[in-house]
């Protein structure tokens, strides 16, 4: 398992904000857990009770196109009709290190 000050960085790297909240995409977040954006869509959707009320946002349509238009690295969301969901930085920050091996397999 990478080190804590690692994962640290990889998280701070990825951070942006949106609606003033430092926020990481959930393609970025796929990408920490080294699985699919899908699953990451999948886990939150069936596991409300593991992400509190408030750390995730559905971008808006608008908000998407500044988000491509920013940023590169968010170009194949161009033609993507599924509109990208924001995790709260502080809530990855905050839980990253308490998820087990079976916890990061749900999101699998």
């Amino acid at each position: 398992m990478k080190s804590k000050k690692i994962i640290t960085q990889i998280i701070e790297d990825k951070i942006i904000e949106i609606n003033g909240l430092p926020v990481i995409i959930d393609a970025d977040v796929a990408g920490i857990y080294d699985v699919e954006t899908r699953d990451i869509n999948k886990s939150v959707k069936n596991n409300p009770e593991k992400f509190p009320k408030g750390y995730i946002i559905e971008l808006t349509k608008v908000q998407k196109n500044e988000l491509v238009e920013n940023f590169h690295q968010f170009n194949n969301l161009k033609h993507s009709k599924t509109m990208p969901k924001a995790l709260s930085a502080e809530f990855l920050r905050k839980y990253f290190y308490y998820f087990t091996i079976s916890a990061r397999k749900a999101f699998r």
